[in-house]
């Protein structure tokens, strides 16, 4: 958790919208949440005034997890908060379950198909939940994560067994995948209704995770890059075992220090916030932290990913869905000095990969 959140200014206060119902945070966009059935408990989501072809109606951006709550969530607010009109476009910042997982339903009008409209996506992201979907994606388990996080030190048996039987996390929180979608690329300016949203695209987190920015009115749908709570996760898995996503993001983060800092920035998760600049800084100071513990770690003896999940996680007790998080967020630490030369990288006779100055 952010030990300086007194630092942002919280212009809602506690105000939390219940769950089927919705809360305008500035003209035309409203703010929901929905369950999650993770210790990261709810996702914001968001509905913008739309029209397109002189048709009036609401762009939804982000979806949720498939569950039959979440559905039932989305049914009560197409019935009593769309004002009667349709929905119009669905924009996915990126391919994350909680994010991705009811895009095919929402684009078909949900249980009574009451439209059918596009996905707006990057191709990367939609290109990425795709071979998710498919089953030969293994970030959140199956075989190849369970061989990735043992190269990497985790070496309980019973962790490594339920990685490996993992095989249908993602499936099953995303059952489909539209099969046509419209692309969304770097700096497209997006009219939405009255106002013109700029496309930010941001790395590390995700493939070509989409954020969306009304400079004219100063509002920021920042998905998972800036949040004000937690830390974004920033992990190596077995897909990409040599990446540097850490790089990546904070590269990323230069785009949001350009934006005004007053600039209301709504979060995937946690509470609308104004404090964006405090907030890059902060994040920048978190991994700078974490970045010289490791060094001191590798410094005093050769050090596996698994080895330094407890220096950055102390005193935490985490389940398997955590544990393919804290692992692949230390690995993506360890990747940044490796591939840096600040650490050499070394294969022990026992198969695990440890990193040293």
């Amino acid at each position: 958790m952010n030990a300086l959140e007194h630092q942002l200014d919280y212009p809602f206060s506690n105000t939390l919208p219940p769950e089927g119902e919705t809360f305008e945070v500035a003209p035309g966009v409203r703010w929901l949440r929905m369950p999650l059935p993770f210790a990261l408990d709810h996702i914001n989501l968001w509905l913008l005034r739309d029209e397109i072809d002189g048709q009036p109606g609401w762009t939804i951006v982000d979806c949720g997890i498939s569950s039959d709550t979440i559905r039932a969530h989305w049914e009560r607010i197409f019935d009593t908060q769309l004002d009667g009109l349709p929905v119009l476009r669905v924009i996915v910042t990126h391919c994350h379950p909680d994010h991705f997982g009811l895009a095919d339903w929402l684009c078909g009008g949900g249980d009574r198909k009451r439209w059918d409209v596009r996905l707006w996506m990057t191709l990367g992201e939609y290109a990425f939940g795709c071979l998710l979907a498919s089953g030969n994606g293994s970030n959140a388990g199956g075989p190849g994560a369970a061989e990735h996080f043992a190269r990497h030190g985790l070496a309980d048996p019973a962790a490594l067994d339920k990685l490996r039987n993992r095989t249908s996390y993602y499936s099953n929180l995303v059952p489909a995948v539209p099969p046509r979608y419209r692309r969304l690329r770097e700096g497209d300016a997006v009219t939405i209704g009255a106002r013109t949203w700029r496309v930010v695209t941001g790395f590390g987190h995700s493939p070509e995770h989409c954020a969306l920015h009304s400079e004219a009115d100063g509002v920021l749908i920042s998905g998972d890059m800036v949040l004000p709570r937690i830390s974004t996760n920033v992990s190596v898995f077995d897909l990409e075992p040599e990446a540097n996503p850490l790089a990546l993001y904070l590269q990323s983060l230069g785009r949001y220090e350009a934006m005004a800092g007053d600039t209301l920035v709504l979060p995937s998760h946690g509470k609308p916030f104004r404090g964006l600049h405090t907030r890059v800084a902060q994040l920048r100071a978190h991994h700078d932290a974490r970045l010289a513990e490791v060094r001191e770690a590798c410094g005093a003896k050769p050090m596996s990913g698994a080895d330094i999940v407890p220096i950055m996680f102390p005193g935490r007790t985490l389940d398997t869905h955590q544990i393919t998080f804290a692992l692949g967020e230390a690995i993506a630490h360890l990747n940044l000095l490796w591939l840096a030369g600040e650490l050499k990288r070394t294969q022990g006779d026992d198969g695990v990969l440890r990193f040293s100055r």
